[in-house]
């Protein structure tokens, strides 16, 4: 397996969004301000995109998507009809359609088609009124009405709405939908990888925890081998292999000795790590372990916990983090808890929030919260990833994952 397939979300397996609309209603600007690049070609002449375009992409926080930009609608000659035939059969592969409504066009026809051919295939349609920086007067309440969809008002040129068009993303999206795999697109068949799994008070007697059981059925299920042990046993285990594992996983609160125990050039990151991927995204939770840095004494912080459980002696998110979070800052700092279902309210009161791994919850719900959570303007990190940062050894637990590690250097 080469590097780049280690790293990189096959198209396949990453949520696909097609964008629909009349000629120059604003689909490629629209992709360009959602993915903050300039990817498609934008003009002001009518029928610029003429085939689907697909771009592989990461939307932050959607995550890994496929975005198929399409010829309008409204194309027109003997060319055009071959143009609309080969984007109406963009819906055979679209997770979620995406109609960008011009408010100085017409809606009529072209839209009522596409809406009702999404609708037969079970395909999800999120509606965006765009170019409202030049008609700021017309709302999308009329055109929701005469359509039958919700729509949000944008400007892809000044990046007005998108934000909200993103949670419109994730609210919409498939309910099956979610990242594509835990750990298998790290190994090949036949890899093994070693997940090291601490047997304390907190582990459920005679079980396993959720993360753990899916990450064994992941890599099961991608012709791999799953290697079982504590912490304790795992240099004995590594020596015993005749051939060096793909990858070792570890519980978050075994990090430093799980470090210590496994060679260089073996990959290693941590269960915790992993979910943040699979079920929210990890370049946003890696942003948010660096702002632990720009913490000071007296500042607040929220530990989230989406579950409610029996808290132990020393408890991870009452204890060890708070501890290890007053060493780094050096100080006092302010803590409260939630746990259960929601976030609560005023969160522009916090200097940092950490939630919990996440297993209880789904990615659409882990979503939510992260974007919740920035509207708020306030940083975000999950345990594992700010434990592997304050104990120095994130980068290494980031090694399989490139695009976490431009984000931990930036600035740096």
């Amino acid at each position: 397996m080469s590097t780049s397939s280690l790293n990189e979300t096959p198209r396949g397996s990453r949520l696909h969004i097609a964008i629909f609309g009349r000629r120059n209603a604003g689909k490629s600007s629209l992709i360009n301000s959602l993915t903050n690049q300039d990817i498609a070609i934008v003009s002001g002449v009518p029928g610029t995109t003429t085939d689907p375009v697909y771009k592989s992409m990461e939307i932050l926080p959607v995550g890994p998507v496929v975005l198929i930009d399409t010829a309008g609608l409204d194309d027109v000659g003997e060319l055009g009809e071959m143009r609309i035939k080969k984007t109406v059969g963009v819906l055979n592969k679209a997770d979620l359609m995406v109609l960008v409504l011009d408010p100085g066009q017409d809606t009529g026809t072209y839209e009522f088609d596409i809406i009702a051919k999404a609708k037969e295939q079970g395909v999800p349609v999120v509606g965006v009124l765009n170019k409202i920086d030049l008609q700021p007067e017309v709302t999308p309440a009329e055109m929701e009405e005469k359509l039958g969809i919700k729509i949000v008002p944008v400007s892809a040129v000044t990046g007005q709405g998108m934000e909200e068009l993103k949670k419109a993303l994730i609210r919409s999206a498939p309910k099956e939908w979610t990242a594509p795999t835990i750990v298998g697109d790290l190994i090949s068949p036949g890899d093994v990888v070693v997940l090291v799994v601490p047997i304390d008070l907190a582990a459920p007697k005679g079980r396993l925890i959720l993360p753990q059981v899916q990450t064994i059925r992941d890599i099961l299920d991608h012709d791999s081998c799953a290697l079982v042990v504590k912490e304790r046993e795992l240099k004995k285990a590594l020596s015993g292999l005749n051939r060096q594992p793909r990858l070792v996983v570890t519980d978050s609160q075994a990090f430093l000795k799980v470090d210590a125990d496994t060679p260089k050039e073996i990959a290693l990151t941590s269960f915790s790590i992993l979910f943040a991927r699979y079920k929210g995204n990890l370049e946003a939770l890696v942003a948010g372990a660096k702002a632990v840095e720009s913490l000071k004494p007296g500042d607040r912080v929220l530990v989230a916990e989406a579950c409610t459980h029996h808290r132990v002696a020393d408890d991870i998110g009452t204890v060890k983090i708070p501890r290890w979070l007053r060493q780094k800052v050096g100080g006092e700092l302010r803590f409260d808890w939630s746990s259960g279902v929601g976030l609560p309210e005023n969160l522009e009161q916090y200097q940092l929030v950490v939630q919990c791994g996440a297993c209880m919850i789904n990615r659409k719900e882990m979503l939510h919260r992260i974007m919740q959570v920035q509207a708020a303007g306030v940083p975000m990190v999950n345990y594992g990833v700010l434990i592997a940062y304050v104990h120095g050894i994130l980068r290494r637990a980031l090694s399989p994952f490139p695009p976490a590690l431009r984000v931990l250097d930036e600035n740096n």
